[in-house]
């Protein structure tokens, strides 16, 4: 189940939302202000954000920026700033997707289904406790810490990982890494 953070001070808004969100399976919480905002993102761990641009504390875009600093979870704006500079610059501060009020429930629904769709799509691959593989991002994590592969180092690790017992030749290796 995909955790959102609804971040919006119209609460008639946050109350359809949540609404189709709960039907569709999701787990929302809901923030007003940006305090709440960040407060629950410190305590919970979310797969998306919906985030109003204008709030009566902390502006959307910084919240934006301070979510930036620490994570990439996808971000939707969904504002009433409807200017071509104003979806620009939500862009540039880091949001996935700028979603204009008014808008349709339904259309933001599936825009929502689209990021979840790309979400699982990212496999993390575990050997053992040892070894993990992100095969979206291509980062890997030995033990916990990241480590830098070149890209025919990932292709050969992702190789064995996939293939944990079969054995290969070298030449075999080199031709299947080479390979596009």
């Amino acid at each position: 189940m995909f955790n959102i953070l609804l971040v919006d001070d119209e609460i008639k808004i946050t109350e359809v939302i949540k609404a189709y969100l709960d039907k569709e399976g999701y787990n929302t919480f809901i923030a007003h202000d940006g305090q709440k905002a960040l407060e629950l993102f410190t305590q919970e761990e979310f797969d998306l954000v919906i985030l109003d641009r204008m709030l009566p504390d902390i502006s959307g875009e910084e919240i934006c920026k301070r979510i930036r600093e620490t994570s990439l979870v996808h971000i939707i704006m969904l504002t009433a700033k409807t200017e071509d500079d104003d979806k620009i610059d939500g862009f540039n501060l880091g949001c996935d997707d700028y979603v204009c009020k008014p808008f349709n429930v339904k259309e933001l629904v599936l825009r929502i289904k689209a990021v979840f769709r790309k979400i699982e799509k990212e496999e993390i691959i575990k050997v053992g406790d040892e070894i993990e593989v992100n095969t979206l991002s291509h980062e890997v994590k030995i033990r916990g810490t990241e480590v830098s592969l070149t890209n025919t180092e990932y292709k050969i690790l992702l190789l064995l990982v996939n293939n944990q017992k079969k054995i290969f030749t070298r030449e075999e290796l080199l031709e299947l890494v080479t390979e596009d």
